[in-house]
């Protein structure tokens, strides 16, 4: 006897259930950070993206833009590319399977750098159970390879009553110095760490900040790092002592009444500028004079900033992505496909990415249209 509309004897109630469990892990899913291939690259034809679900995975860009056309019915030529948006409904947006699904970390992974160059170059990320981990980028990207970690870091933990021990600080950010063969992690419990490469252990801990730590920067031609914390300070040490040699606050002169906490800071490539971005504020600041050359309020907090070129990146708790010039005048708005923006990075082909809530990825050309835009 045939089934009828309606009949329900083979209904599976669990596969129901977690299927809308699927559905809603899938909207609430956060990309923390999505970078392009390394900057020796010739060509930006990879992206690594770090989520909430603890996955570190890599995304070719070709096979989401060959996949994202058809099923738009956009025409794939560079010119009619020009005039495409981004699609405004989440729930429309490609869902892509990465080249290697890598579970990285037990807890969100908040950070992705680049250690070295070429051949030998590594991977890094870290994350909410505060790791860091490592692997070899030419193995990253062979599918075919088995894919190892070279080295598990874990913050220390502090000693309480009767030897207890806290909980292990997660770890937001991160920053390199391969010169002197260092890594240097933001922590939750408020300090900073510089890893030494060779023996894996903590050379350096800076302390100072009043709350946990946002990010991270390396100034690696004068040996320095620079930190920002929920305290609202941003603080410059000094590598070789541990020692805070200036503190900020970038959000002191701001006219909103949103707290300042520091949530992003970049130096440039000359090392010579450093943007910070706060809950209130973008400000731009010289490193050899510590003077802020402007500030101009925000209207919703910022949550990445970048340098590219002579531009400065910005992204927030908004879906735009906002240009500045080195004097503060705003290039330009564009409208990327996450509402809340907490990744932005660039590569020297041009290409921009902007990653954030819904598990959206949207990559942008260097004529500041929409290559592609996809979930993870």
């Amino acid at each position: 006897m045939g089934k009828t509309m309606g009949d329900l004897r083979e209904w599976d109630e669990e596969e129901y259930r977690n299927s809308i469990l699927r559905q809603r892990e899938q909207s609430a899913k956060t990309v923390f950070r999505a970078v392009l291939s390394p900057p020796w690259a010739a060509k930006s034809d990879a992206i690594v993206v770090a989520s909430s679900d603890g996955s570190v995975s890599p995304y070719s860009i070709s096979s989401c833009i060959a996949a994202a056309y058809p099923r738009q019915g956009i025409s794939r030529n560079a010119k009619d590319r020009e005039s495409v948006p981004a699609l405004e409904n989440a729930s429309e947006q490609l869902l892509v399977q990465p080249l290697r699904l890598n579970r990285a970390h037990a807890g969100p992974a908040y950070d992705i750098k680049f250690y070295g160059r070429g051949e030998d170059s590594l991977l890094l990320s870290c994350g909410d159970d505060g790791r860091i981990c490592g692997w070899r980028w030419k193995d990253f990207l062979d599918q075919d390879q088995t894919l190892s970690t070279i080295f598990n870091l874990v913050n220390p933990q502090s000693s309480g009553p009767w030897g207890a021990l806290s909980p292990i600080p997660e770890t937001n950010s991160i920053a390199t110095n391969a010169q002197q063969g260092s890594i240097f992690s933001a922590a939750g419990d408020g300090n900073a760490y510089c890893w030494d490469m060779e023996t894996e252990k903590v050379r350096v801990t800076f302390k100072g900040h009043k709350d946990y730590l946002h990010c991270v920067a390396a100034r690696s031609s004068c040996n320095q790092i620079i930190t920002g914390s929920e305290d609202g300070t941003t603080r410059i040490w000094d590598c070789r002592t541990g020692k805070c040699t200036q503190l900020i606050y970038p959000g002191k002169g701001a006219t909103s009444k949103v707290p300042s906490w520091v949530s992003c800071i970049a130096v440039d490539t000359s090392e010579s500028w450093m943007v910070c971005g706060t809950g209130s504020n973008l400000s731009v600041w010289s490193l050899p004079s510590f003077e802020c050359i402007w500030s101009i309020d925000s209207s919703f907090p910022l949550q990445d900033v970048s340098f590219h070129e002579s531009q400065i990146l910005a992204v927030g708790s908004s879906s735009a992505l906002t240009r500045y010039n080195i004097g503060g005048k705003v290039i330009s708005q564009i409208h990327c496909a996450p509402k809340s923006a907490f990744s932005v990075s660039s590569h020297s082909s041009g290409l921009v990415a902007v990653a954030g809530y819904g598990g959206l990825v949207d990559v942008i050309s260097e004529f500041s249209s929409h290559l592609c835009a996809f979930r993870c």
